[in-house]
């Protein structure tokens, strides 16, 4: 059976402040506890390896939907079932709402009693709480990829195209 998680907050940031860092997947691990490493592979496939409760994990997972400003939607890719959103709202010119959602399968004991005990709950609530903290304190995103991908197909951000070596974009500053 697998679990589902949301949780919301609201950050002092602009929209595309908010954005743009969620876009930066190699800072989760300081803001996202139990997230060891994320590494970029391409536009559309992350890497995790994450360690929750003692139970190391590794898995990919792909971006299945993204639109700057908007949200972005990702799914493992193999055995491990991880999926989720997160959602932008502005709130006004300074201010986001972040919604996030989180399915996953839990495995083994202790991921099923965190998921019964709601520690899960609590870890996501406190990740994103963590996020707004990070983002706010530096009042700035620390790179941005504002490129569009629907069910696969990425989309490069305007006045970016493709480079022969199969990076995106001519900064690699903004590249994630």
């Amino acid at each position: 059976m697998s679990t589902t998680v949301t949780a919301s907050t609201e950050v002092d940031v602009p929209i595309r402040v908010a954005y743009d860092q969620w876009t930066q997947f190699a800072t989760f691990p300081e803001f996202l506890s139990g997230v060891e490493e994320v590494t970029q592979l391409d536009d559309e496939l992350t890497h995790w390896v994450v360690s929750i409760g003692g139970v190391r994990r590794e898995f990919d997972a792909d971006i299945s939907d993204q639109v700057p400003d908007d949200h972005i939607a990702w799914r493992s890719a193999g055995e491990v079932l991880h999926r989720g959103r997160v959602q932008f709202a502005p709130e006004g010119p300074d201010r986001t709402r972040i919604d996030l959602e989180i399915e996953w399968q839990p495995e083994g004991f202790v991921e099923q009693a965190g998921a019964v005990l709601q520690i899960d709950d609590l870890q996501v609530k406190r990740d994103l709480h963590r996020f707004k903290e990070f983002v706010e304190d530096r009042g700035a995103e620390t790179g941005a990829w504002r490129g569009e991908i629907h069910r696969g197909g990425a989309t490069p951000a305007p006045g970016r195209a493709d480079t022969t070596d199969g990076t995106v974009g001519s900064d690699p500053d903004l590249s994630v």
